[in-house]
């Protein structure tokens, strides 16, 4: 019997994913606005890269506090490919040995280190779709991650509106998962 995916299991693929599109970002187009209306592809690209800056520490059990705003600002400057491969490759490394026991100090408060992957999939997920949609890329994301993530999204996304997390839910037409998951965090597929 096959064993279901979790979002740790996961997540290498989503990271892959994410990262074709980093290297495919035409050289004329790390200005360009993405489906985060305040973001340009350089900022969409850092904020994930920051992201994953973090989770070393977080899964180490530091707090926000010890890590500081040491990725605050522009973490990836001129390399943005460069710095995404290095923070990802650390931060893959970090969760393949983290507990599954451990409890993460988030910014929203403690969580299991469980949900602190569903979140981390998620970004990477959505804005492996908003750098496709920004830098003219392929938009087909992995469907086994596609469908993980919308299971989670669908609880949460309901609770964190009216938390600027993401843009009221946009109605979509058809059963394509893909859509529906984008539809529900605001975006237009």
């Amino acid at each position: 019997m096959a064993t279901r995916p979790t979002a740790r299991t996961l997540m290498p693929r989503a990271a892959r994913l994410f990262g074709d599109r980093v290297h495919g970002v035409p050289a004329d187009l790390w200005k360009a606005r993405t489906p985060c209306t305040e973001w340009s592809v350089h900022d969409l690209v850092n904020h994930v890269v920051a992201e994953h800056l973090w989770a070393p520490h977080l899964l180490r059990g530091e707090t926000i506090s010890d890590v500081g705003d040491r990725y605050d600002g522009d973490v990836i400057g001129d390399e943005p490919a460069t710095r995404w491969a290095a923070a990802i490759d650390d931060s893959l490394a970090a969760w393949a040995g983290a507990s599954d026991d451990l409890s993460v100090h988030l910014s929203m408060g403690d969580a299991p280190v469980a949900e602190y992957a569903n979140q981390m999939l998620m970004d990477l997920t959505v804005h492996a779709w908003d750098l496709a949609q920004a830098a003219g890329l392929p938009d087909r994301l992995d469907p086994d991650v596609v469908e993980y993530v919308w299971e989670y999204a669908e609880q949460v996304v309901p609770q964190w509106q009216g938390t600027s997390i993401f843009a009221p839910p946009v109605k979509v037409a058809g059963n394509d998962r893909q859509d529906q998951l984008i539809g529900l965090t605001g975006r237009h597929p």
